[in-house]
């Protein structure tokens, strides 16, 4: 089953479902985020609470998309309690195309960072069950506020020098009571970053993931294939300049899924309840390692048959900064 949230004529939420191509609303469902409080709270899966429900009005998903009335596939009435992680190097490309951008030297008797963490993944990013195996690159990109809807354009802050699509699977999350993580699902997400500043120093890390992102535009609920495929590509007035296709599912990565939940989950600040989570597991696909340089109105689309409608995203940039930001004393 998919679901997704859609905008009302009122700008309210509705929830659609679908399996196949039959999308319908979900009846009495207000939000994504009351069904799966709903389901934490009857302790049923999300996919029982919603055949309880029901189903209504039949829906063109496809067209409400190209109007701009899919909105993201859960959202939290407080945008501060949705937060925006990710890991890296978890995928078996990803060291080549992460060490391509920031290392001058690699050698066996001087591996760059990204080549240790990459190993030390390997060797013990898949734990027994029930053992916790190496934790691997964590960061942050924000709350809420940096969610950008599907369609809607990515926009790279002043200080950016680049604008870079990154295409990945994301778990979504609702913290229940006494801080138990619940998944509600996966998703396509573009996980937006500055490729450049990052290419500088690899300590710029950070700076270069506190970016927007997108995730969407429907949930996948249940069992993530273990072999993904989907393509990632980007159009500049309407041509196709660049197209790869993405492999990601347990299959294709270093660490299991498990071990990465554990990592971002071991935090208390991480379990508080009532709180969203959108964690992205990293990619091995990127336009910048090929050359390419993105512009303003390029429109970046990530897609993969198990996600059903694909998520598409225009470039923007923020005008450039002119002066430094100023802080006043109270």
């Amino acid at each position: 089953m998919l679901i997704s949230q859609i905008l009302r004529p009122d700008g309210s939420l509705a929830v659609v479902a679908r399996e196949g191509s039959e999308a319908a609303l979900v009846r009495g469902a207000a939000s994504t985020y009351a069904l799966a409080q709903e389901a934490i709270a009857s302790g049923r899966p999300l996919s029982a609470v919603i055949a309880a429900h029901g189903l209504g009005e039949a829906v063109d998903l496809a067209r409400l998309l190209d109007e701009g009335r899919v909105t993201l596939p859960v959202t939290h009435p407080d945008p501060a309690h949705l937060h925006l992680t990710g890991t890296g190097l978890t995928h078996l490309g990803s060291a080549s195309a992460r060490d391509a951008m920031h290392a001058k030297l690699e050698t066996a008797e001087a591996l760059t960072d990204s080549m240790r963490m990459f190993r030390m993944g390997l060797e013990g990013g898949r734990p027994a069950p029930g053992q916790i195996g190496v934790q691997p690159e964590w960061f942050y990109k924000g709350n809420g506020h940096s969610a950008v809807a599907p369609g809607q354009p990515l926009t790279a802050p002043p200080c950016a020098e680049d604008g870079g699509e990154e295409p990945e699977v994301a778990g979504l999350y609702l913290i229940g009571p006494g801080g138990q993580p619940f998944r509600i699902g996966w998703a396509l997400a573009n996980e937006f970053s500055d490729h450049v500043i990052e290419k500088v120093n690899y300590l710029w890390l950070a700076h270069s993931k506190l970016r927007p992102a997108s995730f969407g535009p429907e949930i996948l609920l249940g069992e993530l294939p273990a072999d993904l495929q989907g393509t990632s590509r980007i159009r500049r007035g309407g041509r196709v300049i660049w197209e790869r296709p993405f492999l990601s599912g347990e299959a294709n990565m270093s660490h299991s899924y498990a071990n990465l939940e554990h990592h971002h989950f071991k935090y208390d600040i991480f379990r508080q309840p009532g709180d969203l989570h959108v964690h992205m597991f990293g990619t091995a696909t990127l336009s910048v390692a090929d050359g390419i340089r993105t512009e303003a109105g390029d429109v970046f689309e990530i897609e993969a048959a198990p996600f059903g409608l694909p998520l598409k995203n225009p470039l923007a940039f923020a005008p450039k900064e002119t002066g430094p930001a100023l802080v006043k004393a109270l």
